[in-house]
């Protein structure tokens, strides 16, 4: 049995800061952004959290499917931002959604969660544990991050993408995935521990640091490699994949990829420009907003890939 994606949703707050914002508040403007990122404004938190976001795409991508919260089985978060450390997230989304006969947990592996949580479902499904699985990626990064950093605050942005995987008679292709915590420190965020917390201090290690260059290079790379990798084991050649979507990091980076497995832009679907780096959230929304533009149809061949902090990255293989 394989679990066919059959509804999407997503939600991303209504604030949000353009480039011409963020001027205003480090040394940067618009056209630097733009050119080596490709992003040109992200959306931020006000009275939303990882939960509240979580909950909206959820019920957005069930009204979608056409399945009531009771039919859930199992519900992931991919998240490393929640505002709560207990309850988890996936707990109290399954409270707000009613979605009562549901096992719930939270799975972190920063940008790369989204595909280790499908993968996650996938393999419950597999083998029979559960029928319908409900997967979300929510982050409110703009908690993460130093403002005055310019390395990491142009990059990321709020927001929240859910799809709910159905068991069906089908081909379930053998996901790829990677990590290498040798390779952790080009991404780190440490929490805030209150006995090193004095008040009036200020905490830098409690922010996103990221060797840009270093996970840049490491994308770049390994990205083209692992996608090569996952389509070996299902079989499949680049040319008869409908799209490959990608985490939705840095336009220069999905460039790259395009390049290195020598296949049209065309094929590589941004939308980076709107949400920046929403880690976790980037592929389920992005696959929402493809879903609702009707570019997805029955059939198509699709791979998901994602990378980020870990270091961990990895790709599946789906058809629509």
């Amino acid at each position: 049995m394989v679990g066919k994606i059959c509804g999407t949703g997503s939600y991303v707050p209504a604030h949000f800061l353009d480039n011409d914002d963020l001027a205003k508040i480090v040394d940067t403007n618009d056209e630097w952004i733009r050119e080596r990122t490709g992003v040109v404004r992200r959306h931020v938190i006000e009275e939303e959290t990882v939960v509240s976001m979580a909950v909206a795409a959820s019920r957005r991508a069930l009204e979608n499917s056409g399945i009531a919260p009771a039919e859930l089985d199992l519900i992931l978060v991919s998240t490393f931002s929640s505002e709560t450390v207990l309850p988890c997230a996936a707990c109290e989304v399954q409270r707000e959604i009613g979605a009562v006969n549901a096992t719930a947990f939270d799975l972190n592996a920063a940008c790369t969660g989204f595909v280790f949580a499908y993968n996650t479902a996938q393999a419950y499904i597999a083998s029979g544990m559960c029928q319908t699985v409900l997967v979300i990626g929510s982050e409110s990064l703009s908690n993460l991050l130093n403002w005055r950093d310019r390395s990491t605050c142009i990059l990321f942005g709020d927001g929240a993408g859910a799809t709910v995987l159905k068991s069906e008679e089908g081909v379930l292709y053998r996901p790829v995935t990677h990590s290498d915590g040798n390779r952790g420190n080009a991404l780190t965020c440490m929490s805030r521990h209150r006995k090193d917390w004095l008040p009036g201090e200020e905490d830098l290690d409690s922010y996103m640091k990221m060797d840009g260059r270093e996970v840049f290079k490491f994308a770049v790379r390994q990205v083209p490699e692992v996608i090569l990798e996952v389509l070996k084991e299902a079989d499949i050649s680049l040319n008869e994949v409908n799209y490959f979507i990608l985490h939705q990091a840095n336009k220069r980076i999905i460039e790259g990829v395009a390049r290195r497995l020598e296949q049209d832009i065309d094929k590589f679907p941004m939308n980076l420009d709107e949400y920046g780096n929403t880690s976790s959230a980037s592929i389920p929304l992005l696959l929402d907003e493809m879903n609702h533009k009707g570019m997805l149809k029955t059939g198509q061949k699709l791979v998901i890939a994602g990378f980020g902090g870990g270091l961990s990255w990895g790709a599946a293989c789906l058809e629509w």
